[in-house]
């Protein structure tokens, strides 16, 4: 009797790698927690077989910006519970943890958890864990605590988050948390995933030149002052100066940072994004829809987006954007098994967070694969 070549197979009616350039009808098998073959009809003894006629299969997505934690962030949950089931395999942190918690963070979330989780330490050194926001006091902003913690977090350490918005730094001077970011983005040579200040108090043209190759503009289609589209319906043009420059901008969907006009303008104007996350977090627990990447990915083709940008924004993308490219958020042979199977979804309307909908049905995951093991899906 002939062993089993496979632990299981994958078959889809449509599976997209933009890393392999495969999409089509096809499958996926896996063995020893890697991807073992793709193509358009993989045969062999396996363990098991699965397949999905209306399945679209994916690398497992690949989340910017969330909040992941077990404990000690005011916006954390649970990865396992509000990620994973939806099909995304790998989350970074925005700043859920700062130096004072790296090391709780580390062993509780990162080591924790089936999810991968990797960390954008925020430069405020009490990090979420405060009431307020996390520059109320400058000297929370404390260079040389967040170099020290980038220095023991290596690899699980991608950035720096630092998000001076008036909720964050209330009445700090923005500018000099700005500062004292770049200093640690500079020694580090670790990138910064920045949110803006309204720009009535700083402007764009200021903040954009503040920003360097491999640097993430997040919240980057939030709607009133912050919208990076002027009233001409165009991008402006630091913004564009910017991503000419090498700096990514990222959604960053949230609770207010996601308009329907301020995307499909800008999409229009020929500035998709080049990652799309949720900024997932405590206050979307329990919400009808659910807060999900693959709602939010429908959102942004509802937006005009193409469906392969789309796409490669919530895998390939992302996976280059944490160096993590070949490993994760591909299917190419020898890769970790990371895998989503996501269905249509046409049940409810996509909204934005201004209460504007749009029709083009949405997607849920129906299977999710974590380094080989079958994780979750409905």
């Amino acid at each position: 009797m002939t062993a089993p070549l496979f632990d299981f197979i994958i078959h889809a009616s449509r599976v997209f790698c933009a890393d392999s350039n495969f999409n089509g009808p096809g499958s996926v098998a896996v063995r020893d927690g890697r991807i073992a073959a793709l193509g358009p009809d993989i045969d062999g003894p396996a363990h098991r077989t699965l397949r999905f006629d209306d399945g679209l299969l994916l690398p497992g997505l690949v989340d910017l910006h969330a909040h992941p934690a077990r404990g000690g962030s005011k916006y954390g949950v649970d990865p396992d519970q509000h990620f994973l089931p939806d099909g995304v395999t790998t989350v970074l942190s925005q700043g859920d943890a700062g130096a004072d918690a790296w090391p709780a963070y580390r062993d509780a979330t990162i080591g924790g958890s089936t999810t991968r989780v990797r960390l954008a330490i925020n430069l405020s050194r009490p990090g979420e864990s405060m009431p307020g926001g996390c520059f109320e006091q400058l000297e929370w902003a404390d260079v040389d605590a967040c170099l020290r913690a980038i220095a023991d977090g290596g690899d699980s350490i991608w950035g720096i988050a630092v998000n001076v918005s008036e909720i964050a730094c209330v009445r700090t001077d923005p500018r000099e948390v700005m500062q004292r970011a770049m200093q640690v983005r500079d020694e580090s040579r670790k990138p910064l995933l920045y949110g803006i200040h309204v720009p009535r108090g700083w402007s764009l043209d200021e903040q954009m030149r503040l920003l360097k190759a491999g640097d993430v503009m997040t919240y980057c289609f939030r709607g009133g002052e912050h919208s990076i589209v002027g009233e001409d319906g165009h991008v402006h043009p630091a913004v564009r100066d910017a991503r000419e420059r090498g700096v990514l901008f990222d959604v960053g969907h949230g609770m207010g940072s996601f308009s329907f006009a301020v995307a499909e303008a800008a999409i229009a104007d020929g500035f998709p994004p080049d990652t799309i996350s949720t900024d997932k977090y405590a206050r979307h627990i329990g919400l009808v829809p659910p807060h999900t990447l693959p709602r939010t990915m429908a959102k942004l083709r509802a937006a005009g987006m193409c469906e392969r940008d789309v796409l490669r924004a919530a895998t390939s993308r992302p996976a280059q954007v944490l160096g993590m490219a070949g490993e994760i958020g591909t299917l190419r042979p020898g890769a970790c098994a990371d895998i989503a199977v996501l269905v249509p979804d046409d049940s409810t309307p996509l909204v934005d967070v201004e209460g504007n909908s749009r029709p083009g049905g949405g997607w849920r995951a129906a299977l999710v694969v974590r380094a080989g093991r079958l994780v979750g899906g409905s």
